[in-house]
């Protein structure tokens, strides 16, 4: 976002995890609902995210990460759009039946899993939510980031909750193409879709985006900001 803010370009990632984790969403209570030791004994860590949403676990996934200048809530939802277009050109080009949902339910933050039940425009398969993606915008720049279920291992939430719930199957790349993809796979699908939508795509060496990832480390390693609610 920083980037985004200082050059006035985007920039499109596509990229795994190297533990599972829980990521909870910004507003979202979480103090004193999860077992922290039963994660911990399990190799799960647990971060807070700077968008909002709720919980989902990244581990048999592929996240993507959407930074670009962004001036008002109008320019916000094109960006949407847009994303949305070209995650569903890449999909869909593997052979993977995705599309937009139409069915309007509003999800406050809570307790339910984010994989639980989609939101309107959200991507699914059939009724089932395959893509989480939740946005944050500030200071002229947007970021949005999403999970691209590979396998559904979203329950293992549920297990990590000291009130534990059930949530729903959701949708999965495994389920719609009868295997696992690689996530270079799914990255070079949404690349050549990318590729489709905007004639300028190149590979960037950014050393101030380090720096500037570093100064962020602490803030969000911080217990003080995961546990804040």
């Amino acid at each position: 976002m920083a980037r985004a803010g200082r050059t006035g370009e985007a920039v499109f990632r596509v990229y795994a995890w190297s533990a599972p984790t829980l990521s909870l969403g910004r507003n979202q209570r979480a103090k004193g609902d999860y077992d922290v030791d039963a994660a911990r004994a399990r190799g799960i860590g647990i971060v807070r995210r700077p968008t909002g949403g709720r919980a989902l676990l990244h581990d048999h996934e592929v996240t993507y990460s959407v930074t670009m200048p962004c001036a008002s809530a109008d320019e916000a939802d094109a960006a949407y759009s847009f994303i949305n277009e070209v995650l569903l050109g890449g999909l869909q080009a593997m052979g993977v039946p995705a599309r937009r949902a139409t069915e309007t339910q509003s999800i406050p933050p809570g307790l339910r899993p984010c994989f639980d039940a989609p939101s309107e425009h959200e991507i699914v398969i059939g009724a089932r939510k395959l893509v989480g993606s939740a946005q944050w915008r500030r200071g002229g720049a947007l970021l949005q980031h999403g999970s691209i279920l590979v396998r559904d291992d979203q329950a293992v939430i549920a297990s990590l909750m000291k009130s534990p719930i059930t949530p729903p199957a959701a949708a999965t790349l495994a389920d719609a193409l009868g295997r696992e993809p690689a996530v270079a796979e799914v990255a070079g699908h949404l690349r050549t879709a990318l590729n489709k939508q905007v004639s300028d795509v190149r590979a960037f060496d950014d050393e101030q985006v380090a720096t500037d990832a570093a100064t962020l480390k602490s803030s969000y390693a911080d217990d003080t900001w995961t546990w804040r609610r």
